[in-house]
């Protein structure tokens, strides 16, 4: 017999883009409602006056006073190796490769250290409501293999792949075209599709993989039409000029990608800082999606990505804390940051977009909507529970909010790792402050 389980709190979550829809029509709120799980699924949400009289009395209800519940956050553009590198000093993209990101993926290749990391790395995540994300490992299977089995044990859904690099790196982190095919298809077939876990094939960015290894990576993505594709893309005005000049022939850097047959649904591009219209056109024709990264953008100076832009030209958006370029792993503090991003061009982030950003975005973006993203019965039950009495300051700033809006927003500025009171997976408690 299978145990239900009812949560009440204020519940929010989003039902559409509000830009497609306008804001009051994008969002369900419940000021007293209950979200009943059963078998790591969502089977009824509702208010509680309604709902509560009709459960069994073998439902156990929990109770969660001065706290929102919404969809667990998505975080579409992650590095695992780089969380040891998080808050570096002074460099830029290139540099910050050569001098911080390299020498620390290099200790990947030990399996234990890379299984260490995996443990704390979802740790991380979970503490801060994240509970599906699109994972950079390293050049090394190991990484890989080690944070898959990982949050296999957790039940979370989780997407990641190995790097490859087959130049333009150190040779303690190049593979070749051809083992780096061979190692992916190995992990494709091992963990692609079981469970909740998928994989993404992940050239690091164009310079980093010759025209053999992008074509292989390509020939990937047409022996497993699911799986995703993971990349950069003009993140860097240095890294477009260096593009440029490795790939003289074609039209720009999105056409390298698109030449090698890796954009299309479930392509992922990190950052998209520097587009063009006609990239950002082609990007939105072939349902590929860009991971908006404002704490690391700013942290490596390489600019401010244009939301509007992309979503004028139908560009799927998520957001993306891009640790360790990026500085925290909260989708709160990300989005504290992306507010300011558009802020410097003029542009209004609103609340409600913001929660769509982190959530329902970020699952159309990974084209997992059907699973994940809003609190809909039959989707997988993650979620996260905001608590607003966090700290004494957003204690003392809700208490003074008057409307949903105001308290929504100042969460998302004052917010971070202490806001979160708790963390389900699958209906399962992954993570408790």
């Amino acid at each position: 017999m299978t145990q239900r389980t009812a949560f009440r709190a204020a519940l929010l979550h989003c039902l559409a883009d509000p830009r497609e829809v306008g804001t009051e029509a994008s969002y369900e709120y419940l000021e007293d409602g209950v979200l009943v799980v059963e078998d790591g699924k969502i089977v009824q949400l509702g208010d509680a006056a309604t709902l509560l009289p009709t459960l069994a009395a073998t439902v156990e209800v929990r109770e969660f006073p001065n706290a929102l519940i919404t969809p667990g956050f998505i975080d579409t553009h992650i590095h695992l190796p780089q969380m040891g590198v998080i808050g570096s000093y002074g460099a830029q993209l290139l540099d910050w490769l050569e001098t911080y990101t390299f020498p620390n993926e290099a200790k990947f290749a030990d399996p234990q250290h890379a299984r260490e990391q995996a443990q704390l790395f979802l740790q991380e995540l979970l503490r801060n409501g994240t509970t599906t994300a699109l994972v950079f490992g390293t050049v090394h299977p190991q990484s890989v293999d080690a944070f898959f089995e990982e949050a296999q044990k957790l039940n979370v859904r989780m997407i990641a792949g190995k790097v490859l690099m087959d130049r333009n790196a150190p040779e303690y982190l190049t593979d070749t075209a051809d083992s780096g095919y061979a190692d992916s298809k190995a992990l494709i077939e091992r963990w692609h599709g079981k469970g909740r876990l998928h994989y993404a094939v992940t050239p690091r960015f164009a310079p980093t993989s010759t025209p053999e290894q992008l074509n292989r990576a390509g020939q990937l993505l047409k022996e497993y039409p699911d799986l995703y594709l993971h990349t950069h893309l003009s993140e860097n005005q240095q890294e477009i000029a260096w593009v440029k000049e490795l790939f003289p022939e074609r039209s720009g850097y999105l056409d390298v990608y698109d030449h090698h047959g890796l954009i299309g649904p479930r392509a992922v591009f990190a950052h998209g800082v520097h587009l063009c219209d006609e990239e950002c056109q082609r990007l939105g024709e072939t349902g590929s999606a860009v991971a908006f990264c404002p704490t690391s953008n700013l942290f490596l100076g390489s600019g401010l990505f244009d939301l509007d832009q992309a979503e004028r030209h139908g560009v799927r958006v998520g957001l993306g804390t891009d640790v360790g370029g990026g500085t925290s792993f909260s989708q709160l503090q990300t989005l504290n940051e992306a507010y300011k991003v558009l802020q410097l061009q003029g542009q209004k982030l609103d609340p409600f977009k913001a929660l769509y950003l982190a959530t329902l975005g970020g699952a159309r973006a990974l084209y997992l909507d059907d699973k994940i993203g809003n609190l809909q019965p039959g989707k997988d039950a993650d979620f996260v529970v905001l608590d607003y009495q966090a700290t004494p300051l957003i204690r003392q700033r809700l208490s003074q909010a008057t409307t949903l809006r105001e308290k929504l927003f100042a969460l998302m500025i004052l917010g971070d790792d202490r806001a979160v009171r708790e963390t389900f997976a699958a209906g399962q408690s992954v993570h408790r402050s």
